[in-house]
């Protein structure tokens, strides 16, 4: 019998690779050359993007109490999952060129 996990997977105490793991690896945030396209569907304009972010911000709050965040740094970030907004595939997700992504585009007209 297994001892109480508190939310880990057995493969997280085993040091295994998970599909998670690997998957989340595979995700690559386009940079200002690229694009993602959705290779089932074609989309290059909706993802629904899961991510984790760790941050530093400073926070100014007014006399009565409410605030602002007027500096943010990132210190780490990762995603986790993008999803076609049109078709719901997150296993066609692929990083282009913006120039071949706007080729590959219908026509308008």
């Amino acid at each position: 019998m297994w001892a109480p996990t508190n939310g880990r997977r057995r493969a997280d105490y085993c040091g295994a690779d998970t599909l998670d793991d690997r998957k989340r690896e595979s995700i690559v945030i386009p940079d200002a050359g690229q694009r993602w396209r959705c290779g089932g569907c074609g989309n290059l304009t909706r993802f629904d993007v899961t991510r984790t972010r760790r941050t530093t911000e400073f926070w100014h709050f007014d006399l009565a109490g409410d605030h602002r965040v007027e500096e943010t740094h990132v210190k780490d970030e990762s995603v986790e999952a993008v999803t076609c907004r049109w078709c719901g595939r997150a296993d066609a997700i692929e990083v282009v060129s913006r120039a071949d992504g706007d080729a590959d585009a219908p026509a308008n007209g």
